[in-house]
């Protein structure tokens, strides 16, 4: 059965970051296991952060454009060995979140049986419009912690790509460099420590 919803206040929320929605503490093992079972499916819309299962936005035209139009980006430059999956579950240490875009080791088969873990995932990807806040701070902190080495906010309020780089973990998670990228600049795509790539800014936004 899925544990009581803890139900907090808008400034309790915006404390530790996350939305005014439906909250329950979970594991990430429980939650994991919740879905093993069909005790959460794909129509409950609903995913695990900081250890806290939250409602998933409501995704609008643009923001699904943006989605399309990044994931076949970095498909035209990611080596073979990098794989592009779209609003799929990683396994974080303490989250279980959908980035808009993973970009983990091949081959895709290695996640018939379990979802991607920071040691295979190259950089995340997330497409922000009424979500920047949150994604700048509740998962760029996420992520971070996870060390994830490069995490990409596609920008469509300020038509722009921010590249956060350089994790750290500890008490106060978060990247420790930030680069913005306007309209008739190129991103570079660093996976592996290595540049495959540049994608265009205005071939991201819609």
């Amino acid at each position: 059965m899925l544990p009581k919803a803890e139900r907090r206040t808008r400034p309790e929320c915006a404390q530790v970051g996350v939305p005014a929605q439906r909250l329950a503490r979970l594991t990430v093992e429980q939650y994991v296991r919740m879905a093993e079972v069909g005790v959460l499916t794909a129509a409950d819309q609903m995913e695990l952060l900081e250890g806290l299962l939250v409602d998933k936005m409501t995704q609008n035209p643009p923001h699904n454009a943006a989605g399309d139009l990044a994931a076949e980006e970095l498909r035209g430059v990611l080596p073979a060995e990098w794989r592009v999956r779209e609003q799929k579950a990683i396994r974080l240490p303490d989250s279980v979140p959908e980035p808009d875009i993973s970009v983990v080791q091949g081959p895709l088969t290695r996640y018939a049986r379990r979802h991607p873990q920071p040691s295979d995932i190259g950089m995340l990807v997330e497409i922000s419009d009424s979500t920047l806040k949150e994604d700048r701070s509740l998962m760029g902190r996420i992520y971070a912690r996870a060390r994830i080495p490069i995490y990409w906010i596609v920008n469509l309020v300020d038509r722009q790509v921010e590249v956060y780089s350089q994790p750290k973990g500890g008490k106060n998670p978060g990247y420790q460099q930030r680069r913005d990228y306007v309209a008739g600049e190129a991103v570079p795509v660093l996976v592996g420590d290595k540049v495959v790539g540049h994608v265009p800014v205005r071939n991201l936004l819609p």
